[in-house]
C-alpha cells in the first residue's frame, strides 16, 4: 500500500502519538507482508502531527522487525499482524495467543529434528514388548540413573527408579497411596497441576507459605501426611531452598512421619552457579524425588520418573500391577535412545545457552519499562511483582489484546494475595521473542505511568 493508512491518534490519551501510531500499525488487520508504507513525511502530513512522531514509529517498528527498510524504495511490512485475543471472556491463558510467554512450555526450537528423528528409529528398531515392566523400560531406567547423576548429582541404581507418565500422573500416583482424607502440603503460590491432581484424588490441599528463598518450613503445620515442593527452583517465585531449610525439612520429616515430594521440574536448567545437592540425596529415606522430560524436551514423550523409598516404591509397583496402570514405552525408548547416542547432552549444551540468552531479554524488557523481576538464574520463567490484582489483569489483558499470553500469580495461587505477571521465554521461535517483549514493555511502561 502506498496511501496513508487509516489509523486514528487520541491526543488526549496520555499515551504519547508515536506510540499510539506504532500499536495501531502493529496491529492493523489490513496490512500484509510486503506491503509498502508511506514515507514518515507522507504520513505525518496525512495525520496531521510532526514528522518526529512518524520516525519515532517507525523506529519501534524497524527495532522489533514489523518492518524494514529497504534504501531508495521505501519501508516495507515483514511480519504480519497478530490478531487481537476474542473478546470471550475467558482468562488471557486461554485466547490463543499469537506469542505464548506463559511459564512452563518447553524450547523445541533448539531440539535437533535430525537427533529427534534417530531415536525414534532407534527406538523403532528394538522389537515391541510381548509383556511389560510396572517399573518402566530396564533401559530407560539406567539412563535415568546415569542422567540423575551426571545433571542432579543423585546417586541411585537402576531398581530405585520408576518410570512415570509426566510428574502430574507420578502425583496421582503418590496421592492413590495416602487415600481420600489424607492431607498434604502444597507451596503457595506454587504449581497448581499438581493441585488439581490432588484434589482430584481427594486429598486435601493445605497451603503452605513461601518468601523469596521458598518455603517456609517453620510454617509448615502439623499433621501432614506428605509436602509437596519445588526446593531447587520454587514454582512460580523462583527461589532457591537454603541448604538451612533443606535440613530442617528432612528433620521435620522423619520426627513426623510424613513424606516430602520433591518437583525437580527444571533441575537441569541453571545458569549461575551449580544447583544445590537434591533433596532426595539428602534424605532418601523420607523423599520421593520427580523428574520430567517434558520440560528440557517435549511433552510428545509423556515422559517423568520418580525415585522413592524402598517400601513406597514397592506399593507403587503393587498397585500398578494390581490395576494395570503404567506409563507408555515408547516415549522411555525414545528418551533412552537420546541419552546412549549422547545426543541428550548435546541437547542440554545447547538448550542451556539458548535459554540464559533469552532470560537476558526478557529481564532487558522488563527494566527498560521501569519496573523489576525475582527468580534465580534458572529454568525458563520469571515474576514481574506488581501492587495489586487488579493491575496484573489488566496488564495480562493488555497483553493478550496485543497477542501476547503470559501467566499470572493469581493463576498459581491458593490463598496467596500477591500479584505479578509469570513470564516465560522458551516455548516461541527466536524471532517471535523480539515482538512480544517490545509489547511486554510497553504495556509495563503504561501501568508506570
Amino acid at each position: 500500500m502506498t496511501e496513508p493508512p487509516p489509523v486514528v491518534l487520541d491526543r488526549g490519551s496520555g499515551v504519547p502519538l508515536a506510540v499510539q501510531l506504532a500499536d495501531g500499525l502493529r496491529g492493523a488487520r489490513w496490512l500484509r507482508p510486503g506491503d509498502r508504507l508511506p514515507s514518515t513525511r507522507e504520513l505525518a502530513r496525512a495525520l496531521g502531527v510532526s514528522r518526529t512522531v512518524t520516525a519515532a514509529a517507525y523506529d519501534q517498528l524497524l527495532a522489533e522487525g514489523w518492518v524494514a527498510g529497504r534504501r531508495g524504495v521505501g519501508t516495507f511490512v515483514v511480519g504480519a499482524a497478530v490478531p487481537a485475543a476474542p473478546a470471550t471472556g475467558r482468562p488471557p491463558a486461554e485466547a490463543g495467543p499469537g506469542v505464548d510467554l506463559r511459564p512452563g512450555a518447553p524450547c523445541t526450537e533448539v531440539l535437533d529434528p535430525a537427533a529427534w528423528r534417530r531415536a525414534w528409529r532407534a527406538a523403532g528398531d528394538r522389537p515391541p514388548d510381548a509383556g511389560y515392566d510396572a517399573a518402566g523400560d530396564p533401559v530407560l531406567r539406567a539412563a535415568v540413573v546415569d542422567h540423575l547423576l551426571r545433571h542432579r548429582g543423585l546417586p541411585a541404581d537402576p531398581g530405585d527408579v520408576l518410570a512415570a507418565a509426566g510428574t502430574s500422573a507420578a502425583v496421582v500416583e503418590l496421592a492413590g497411596l495416602l487415600g481420600p482424607g489424607a492431607r498434604v502440603g502444597v507451596e503457595d503460590p506454587g504449581y497448581r497441576r499438581a493441585v488439581g491432581a490432588l484434589r482430584a484424588a481427594g486429598v486435601e490441599v493445605v497451603p503452605l507459605p513461601v518468601d523469596d528463598d521458598g518455603l517456609v518450613v517453620d510454617a509448615v503445620p502439623a499433621g501432614l501426611d506428605a509436602v509437596y515442593c519445588t526446593p531447587a527452583h520454587q514454582f512460580p517465585l523462583g527461589g532457591r531452598l537454603p541448604a538451612a531449610r533443606r535440613t530442617a525439612l528432612v528433620e521435620r520429616a522423619r520426627a513426623e512421619g510424613f513424606t516430602v515430594w520433591e518437583d525437580d521440574y527444571d533441575g537441569e536448567l541453571r545458569y549461575d552457579v551449580a544447583p544445590l545437592p537434591l533433596l532426595a540425596a539428602l534424605a532418601p529415606d523420607v523423599v520421593v524425588h520427580l523428574g520430567t522430560a517434558s520440560k528440557v524436551l517435549t511433552p510428545t514423550l509423556g515422559l517423568g520418573w520418580l525415585v522413592a523409598p524402598s517400601d513406597l516404591r514397592d506399593r507403587l509397583l503393587e498397585r500398578r500391577t494390581a490395576t494395570g496402570q503404567r506409563p507408555g514405552r515408547s516415549g522411555q525408548r525414545v528418551f533412552a535412545a537420546l541419552a546412549a547416542s549422547g545426543d541428550l547432552a548435546r541437547h542440554l549444551r545447547r538448550l542451556r545457552r539458548e535459554l540464559a540468552a533469552r532470560r537476558e531479554l526478557v529481564r532487558a524488557a522488563v527494566a527498560a519499562a521501569g519496573h523489576t523481576c525475582v527468580g534465580d538464574a534458572a529454568g525458563a520463567h520469571l515474576v514481574v511483582p506488581l501492587s495489586d490484582r487488579g493491575t496484573e489483569s489488566s496488564a495480562a489483558t493488555a497483553l493478550a489484546a496485543r497477542g501476547v499470553a503470559v501467566g499470572t500469580l493469581a493463576e498459581q495461587s491458593l490463598a496467596d494475595p500477591r500479584a505479578g505477571l509469570v513470564v516465560g521465554w522458551a516455548a516461541p521461535a527466536r524471532s517471535d521473542l523480539a515482538p512480544a517483549l517490545a509489547a511486554l514493555t510497553g504495556v509495563l511502561a503504561g501501568l508506570r505511568r
